[in-house]
């Protein structure tokens, strides 16, 4: 079940392909909690390269849907979403636990852990099918556009 398609999360976030990287929302708390899912396709275009024989989706990747996720979650709070832009600004504790392949569903679950008027920091966790596939600290701003 979905709470948010991708026609919802277009609307919230300026990323287009190839680099929108969350398909479709699942729960929502508004200012709190945010569940997205990430369908990893063999065509994504980063398999070509990330690794010809051995498609592996680099953990770079991973952190970036997380954070798409998380400001999918700040924007929809937002008014005047539309010029406004959420930033990645920083990263701690970064951990990756197992590759993820094409065919895996990454599920990805964003909780604020501290929320200010143009700043939010949060932990992020990525999942295929209840495994732990990376988790992180993941620090955002809120800018003009």
């Amino acid at each position: 079940m979905s709470i948010m398609d991708v026609r919802g999360i277009l609307d919230r976030l300026p990323h287009r392909y190839p680099f929108l990287l969350v398909d479709r929302v699942v729960e929502i708390v508004p200012g709190q909690r945010i569940v997205a899912i990430k369908n990893v396709s063999i065509n994504e275009p980063f398999f070509q390269g990330h690794f010809p024989g051995a498609p592996v989706m680099p953990g770079v990747l991973i952190l970036e849907a997380l954070a798409q996720a998380g400001a999918v979650l700040l924007l929809s709070d937002i008014p005047d979403r539309a010029s406004k832009l959420i930033y990645f600004t920083g990263i701690d504790e970064a951990r990756f636990r197992r590759p993820v392949v094409p065919g895996d569903q990454l599920r990805l679950t964003m909780e604020v852990l501290k929320l200010r008027s143009r700043t939010c920091k949060m932990r992020g966790l990525a999942e295929v099918e209840g495994e732990t596939a990376a988790e992180a600290e993941i620090l955002s701003a809120l800018v003009e556009r």
